[in-house]
């Protein structure tokens, strides 16, 4: 555990506010007039994925703390919660309701290695590579003729049947990277 100044607060920190571990959204440097110094705070508690904002007198003492982090494999989903495997082959399960921004890209046995972060040695979140390949199951062909600029259509992903915006251009089967912080298309793949 370690002490920060809440004045120092920064995106991504991560404290201890009521018994429970929070990560730091923002942090907003506020002075009026005579008023002592504050920092607003926006946090999300990480085992609940619950934003609130908190207001702090900028010399307050808060208790940071550090959390582990693992590299880890996406296995299999086993209702409610999915398994993921680290390089000793442990699994570890996390809540489908705490992994439900990133669900649509778990596919059984992927081979992107996700990082698992770890409180007090348990499971509490997964982030994803920035990007990943996936395979398209369906989409729809595109009317011949239209030469308006930028055309998209809708594509299925196999495996976990998440439907997104694709290029024209992609077909079924087709690899397509896709950028997990906006679940954007990005391009296809060779």
């Amino acid at each position: 555990m370690s002490v920060k100044i809440a004045g120092e607060l920064v995106s991504g920190n991560v404290l201890i506010v009521d018994g429970l571990p929070v990560v730091v959204l923002t942090a907003q440097y506020n002075k009026s007039g005579r008023n002592a110094a504050v920092i607003k705070a926006r946090m999300k508690n990480l085992m609940t994925n619950r934003i609130s904002e908190s207001v702090f007198k900028a010399d307050d003492k808060l208790e940071g703390v550090v959390l582990d982090k693992k590299p880890c494999t996406y296995s299999y989903y086993a209702p409610p919660k999915h398994v993921f495997v680290d390089s000793e082959f442990n699994e570890y399960e996390i809540d489908s309701e705490v992994l439900a921004d990133i669900e649509k890209f778990l596919a059984p046995d992927m081979t992107d290695v996700c990082e698992v972060t770890f409180y007090e040695e348990r499971p509490i979140s997964v982030t994803l590579p920035r990007t990943i390949i996936r395979e398209v199951e369906y989409t729809e062909p595109v009317a011949r003729g239209d030469t308006s600029g930028k055309i998209t259509k809708s594509a299925i992903l196999a495996h976990t049947k998440h439907e997104l915006q694709v290029s024209a251009f992609v077909e079924i089967g087709d690899k397509i990277e896709i950028d997990t912080e906006s679940g954007e298309f990005k391009k296809r793949c060779t």
